[in-house]
């Protein structure tokens, strides 16, 4: 078998992959501005529990999403892995907890596999597909699809009220 990347049939994608729990996942690296270490935010009343709160980054209000809680993750510990993704979600800029920045990975087409029906009532709208290269699997998520119409209307309520 040829495991070399034929440029003629796509370059591939590139996906910057983080850690939720044990789960890895990819998400667009195009809507990746920045990564930093997580800091204290100010806390914004009556906001869901994902929405830890804002930054100001720069000048700009930046809501921050933890992913972890918005996945039902059982155990959401800060420590000095734990890093926010600054994302560019329709034109707004949002950063997203994670507990951890592996690399960025480019993923040639025959690399992604449709993500499966899953029955039982799980939500599979955000993700694109699971990535497959050298052993590791990524689920990789459309991020505007993950954070979905209730989330944007909380975050913006949250900006405005700053």
């Amino acid at each position: 078998m040829n495991t070399s990347i034929n440029k003629a049939d796509g370059a591939g994608e590139e996906f910057l992959a983080f850690r939720l729990g044990r789960e890895e996942y990819g998400i667009d690296i195009l809507k990746v501005q920045e990564i930093r270490g997580y800091e204290s935010v100010t806390q914004i009343a009556n906001a869901p529990a994902y929405l830890k709160g804002v930054i100001n980054l720069r000048g700009t209000i930046v809501p921050i999403i933890d992913l972890r809680i918005k996945f039902n993750q059982a155990e959401v510990s800060y420590d000095q892995y734990t890093v926010v993704i600054i994302v560019d979600l329709n034109q707004r800029t949002t950063g997203i907890v994670v507990d951890g920045v592996s690399d960025v990975l480019t993923l040639a087409p025959a690399q992604i596999k449709p993500a499966p029906a899953l029955s039982g009532g799980v939500d599979t709208e955000y993700i694109r597909g699971l990535g497959s290269l050298e052993g590791r699997m990524l689920i990789l998520a459309d991020i505007e699809k993950l954070m979905n119409i209730d989330d944007l209307a909380a975050i913006d309520a949250a900006a405005s009220s700053h």
